[in-house]
């Protein structure tokens, strides 16, 4: 295997790698002071799109982490980013939180039910059965589907939550329209994140929790992958996946140590 550079900047999700259901995971508190020392750029990447970037700073603030909004990279963003790429100035119907309207009224797009440019599918916690209806007859009438992620359920402390990609499956079923997903795995949103913090993926690393979001999008996007045994793989499940991380440490700990 050819040598890989030196790591100058650093992709890391958040859920599992550095909180764990509202709780810090020992150690990133020291990644993340290190990182800031270091004056290496960072981004802290999440799949949801519920909160915007102030929204999740505030709480990662709560926890003890210090993350500035410039370093927070959402699911959210990334499609704002690929529609104003697409289309700029379009319309969208729009379902989902603030996270979501405000990267979408921060490119300049106007959110309508009226004849839209795109049906966007994102996080909610009270997913309505009305907004889906109208969701799927705009579909059906020429709107175009995109989904902010694929991931089928969330955590809560209660336990798994239905997530975007299972509510996408069902306007799916219901239209015959696949989505396109923009968050990870897609690299998509992890070279529109290297862009914006002016990284290159041969120098880059991506420190994620899961196998089939993280370590895949951090692979297709050409970066160097560590996958932590703090959120949802357990070391039997590695083997599974056609693919491996370049690395497996069992927390963000181990990486501190790395930058």
């Amino acid at each position: 295997m050819a040598e890989r550079k030196p790591i100058e900047s650093w992709l890391t999700d958040m859920d599992g790698v550095l909180i764990h259901e509202g709780v810090p995971i020992p150690g990133a508190d020291s990644f993340l002071k290190k990182l800031r020392e270091s004056d290496k750029p960072f981004l802290v990447l999440t799949n949801n799109s519920i909160y915007t970037p102030r929204d999740l700073h505030a709480r990662l603030a709560r926890m003890g982490l210090d993350v500035p909004i410039e370093n927070i990279w959402t699911s959210a963003l990334a499609t704002a980013k690929f529609l104003d790429d697409q289309r700029p100035g379009g319309t969208a119907y729009a379902i989902g939180e603030a996270g979501l309207t405000t990267a979408l009224h921060e490119i300049g797009y106007v959110l309508t039910d009226q004849d839209p440019d795109y049906v966007v599918l994102g996080e909610t916690r009270t997913y309505s059965f009305e907004a889906l209806t109208k969701a799927i007859r705009l579909i059906l009438g020429g709107a175009r589907f995109i989904s902010t992620n694929p991931d089928e359920t969330g955590p809560s402390a209660e336990g798994p939550l239905p997530a975007t990609g299972s509510v996408a499956a069902l306007i799916t079923k219901a239209t015959g329209k696949d989505p396109y997903f923009v968050g990870k795995p897609n690299p998509l949103m992890m070279r529109a994140g290297l862009n914006a913090i002016g990284a290159h993926s041969e120098s880059s690393a991506m420190i994620g929790d899961r196998m089939d979001t993280d370590v895949l999008a951090g692979l297709e996007a050409g970066m160097e992958t560590f996958l932590v045994l703090t959120g949802l793989t357990a070391p039997e499940d590695i083997d599974r996946y056609p693919f491996r991380p370049s690395r497996v440490v069992d927390s963000i700990a181990d990486l501190v140590d790395r930058i």
